[in-house]
């Protein structure tokens, strides 16, 4: 699905950096990861970073609650991104930083799998889960190919690819623990997700008005083109009507994917660190990933209650919001202009081809109110 070729200028440059400094955002080489060195150690090393992220957090969750059509996973990294442009991030706070960007991040995705019900997603239909496949697979293809014609990276192609096709930053980060993109690539990548996506909450009602399509087509399609959950949401409220729950549901489903892909780059990744001598091989699949796939699975068991469903979500809420407001504070101004103007033009031809496969697949699957 995925061609797994290999840039020894990239490798090269990965090897270097796994030998200097930690930062807030390298999944792989940021402090708190295992066996990453930082600015301090032990527990009191990470408690700025976390004091840090914790105000953050909540600070993102109030403007979540008092403006509910704005997700406080992008209000964090936006502001995350704010303070560091700011100059405001101190080295000392990047340990703490480093544990939530993937120790937080990592139970995060695996609590989102209780949010995943099976019977919901077979709920679909056949026709309707055809297209979501359709949707990654195509997706990530699609955007390879074109990053490819770029003269992108195989790791920037990549999370861009899985970004724009399955679930945004989320999967951008998840992709990360596997395949140990640079720094400013997951940077790039997470921005590029907030600014297209949010960009498709209005178009997508819009163009489905225009469009004439009934609610639920309208909602599965805005479910199977838009990156974020949370933007989903925003969209399909916007659509009215049944949409909400369509949206949602084809949006969870695409979710879902996540495992598999992340499954199938693991492979990947530990056959290309096979072939450099020194380099230790990545798990074979993710222990997150497994865990996402036991929560669904116990979801979708029936066992759990509505009550203990609902703390689930505020768990994962938070864990997320204070992993991309983490993850945020590696988004630098000065590192997105320095990668030019190629990721930009691969996020926007992503955006429209994933819209493009949903809308077709949409149609064809005849989706009606």
């Amino acid at each position: 699905m995925i061609p797994p070729e290999a840039d020894e200028a990239e490798e090269t440059k990965k090897a270097e950096e796994a030998e200097g400094t930690a930062s807030g955002t390298g999944a792989a080489n940021g402090t708190g990861t295992g066996s990453g060195t930082g600015t301090g150690t032990g527990a009191r090393a990470i408690v700025p970073g976390l004091a840090l992220c914790g105000l953050g957090t909540i600070l993102a969750l109030v403007v979540g609650w008092l403006i509910p059509t704005v997700s406080p996973l992008l209000v964090a990294i936006l502001l995350g991104a704010l303070l560091v442009n700011l100059g405001r991030v101190s080295p000392a706070w990047r340990p703490g930083l480093a544990v939530a960007s993937t120790k937080f991040l990592r139970v995060g995705i695996a609590v989102l799998g209780l949010q995943v019900a099976l019977g919901d997603i077979l709920g679909l239909g056949w026709p309707v889960l055809v297209v979501v496949v359709s949707v990654v697979v195509l997706g990530i293809a699609g955007t390879m190919f074109v990053g490819a014609l770029l003269g992108l990276g195989w790791t920037q192609r990549v999370l861009i690819a899985c970004g724009f096709s399955i679930c945004g930053a989320a999967a951008v980060a998840a992709v990360d623990g596997v395949v140990d993109a640079r720094e400013e690539e997951v940077a790039t990548a997470i921005a590029l997700v907030v600014v297209f996506g949010t960009l498709m909450i209005p178009v997508v009602p819009l163009a489905a008005a225009a469009l004439g399509m009934p609610e639920a087509a309208a909602g599965a399609w805005a479910g199977g083109s838009i990156h974020e959950v949370a933007q989903v949401v925003a969209a399909g409220g916007a659509i009215g009507g049944s949409a909400l729950a369509v949206a949602v549901t084809v949006k969870l489903a695409r979710v879902l994917l996540l495992a598999p892909v992340v499954t199938v780059l693991g492979l990947q990744a530990r056959r290309r660190s096979g072939a450099v001598p020194g380099r230790r091989r990545p798990p074979l699949v993710p222990l997150f990933i497994v865990a996402f796939l036991a929560c669904v699975l116990l979801r979708s068991s029936g066992l759990l209650g509505p009550a203990v469903l609902d703390v689930a979500g505020v768990v994962q809420t938070v864990l997320l919001t204070a992993a991309m407001f983490a993850l945020g504070t590696g988004v630098r101004v000065a590192t997105l202009r320095e990668v030019g103007a190629r990721p930009f033009v691969l996020a926007a031809a992503s955006t429209v081809w994933v819209a493009g496969i949903a809308l077709v697949g949409v149609q064809v699957a005849g989706v009606a109110a």
